[in-house]
């Protein structure tokens, strides 16, 4: 395999989309730096990607501490280790009514959502404009384009990221940098587990869960492409253009059917 000399830093590798973006990385050469709050499950993760000619940097971070996101940039910066590309997986929801849920947990989920990864966006892309090449991808939602009645907190973090992407792709636009943002629908990764959904009607069809891997090419396409985003998935694109012509007010209600309990329909 031919290493093509260049660093794609990916959070929330260890398992999941960002598994299996960092499989798509090496593939085509690239190094990596995986980081993931589970030392062990790094290491192992770096054992499934290792491919002769092809480095992988490990660095354990906690990113619902926006302070570590800071040190991770720090750390790569002493390593010398120039990224040229950066993908913002790592993300979490929480579920249940908002006036039921932990706010200390919502909160942290903000900051890994919304605070890490606007952090690492601001460190890297300025050494990136500063040479004039280098490829952002932050992992927004279908979950952007609609209101989210009992995930509101999740929701609302990735409408921010969906508009924070395309805010800055356009000041970047006479630039060589390119930001894309994708927007998976439901995808059978551990998200669900971490964030007590299973109950959920949206998870209880196991057919309908999106396969992590299509969900990372489609995002690693459009990435290389240079496009500004892709919602993955027909049916996903589908409901998406459905709810561009929808009143939030009905895709609230449509959405409170889709995710409310199985045994709750009388709430």
């Amino acid at each position: 395999m031919e290493n093509t000399g260049k660093y794609a830093l990916v959070t929330g590798a260890t398992s999941g989309i960002g598994l299996e973006l960092a499989k798509l990385f090496v593939k085509d050469g690239y190094n990596l730096v995986i980081t993931a709050r589970d030392l062990t499950e790094l290491h192992e993760t770096a054992s499934l990607l290792q491919k002769p000619g092809i480095e992988i940097v490990i660095i354990p971070k906690d990113l619902f501490d926006r302070e570590q996101a800071f040190s991770l940039y720090a750390e790569i910066k002493q390593r010398d280790i120039e990224i040229d590309v950066l993908v913002n997986n790592a993300g979490q929801g929480v579920y249940g009514k908002f006036d039921q849920t932990d706010i200390d947990r919502e909160l942290q989920i903000i900051d890994l959502n919304i605070g890490s990864l606007v952090i690492l966006t601001k460190c890297f892309l300025t050494d990136m404009v500063a040479r004039n090449s280098g490829k952002i991808l932050n992992l927004a939602s279908i979950a952007s384009k609609v209101p989210g009645p009992w995930q509101a907190v999740y929701h609302g973090t990735k409408a921010f990221v969906l508009s924070f992407t395309e805010g800055i792709r356009e000041e970047l636009r006479e630039t060589g940098v390119t930001v894309t943002a994708l927007l998976p629908g439901v995808t059978d990764t551990d998200f669900f587990n971490k964030a007590d959904m299973q109950d959920s009607k949206a998870v209880q069809d196991e057919s309908s869960k999106a396969d992590p891997a299509d969900v990372a090419s489609d995002g690693y396409k459009a990435l290389m492409a240079g496009d500004d985003k892709v919602i993955s998935g027909l049916k996903n694109k589908l409901q998406m253009a459905m709810s561009a012509v929808t009143p939030d007010s009905i895709s609230a209600k449509q959405m409170n059917e889709q995710q409310k309990p199985v045994d709750k329909d009388d709430l």
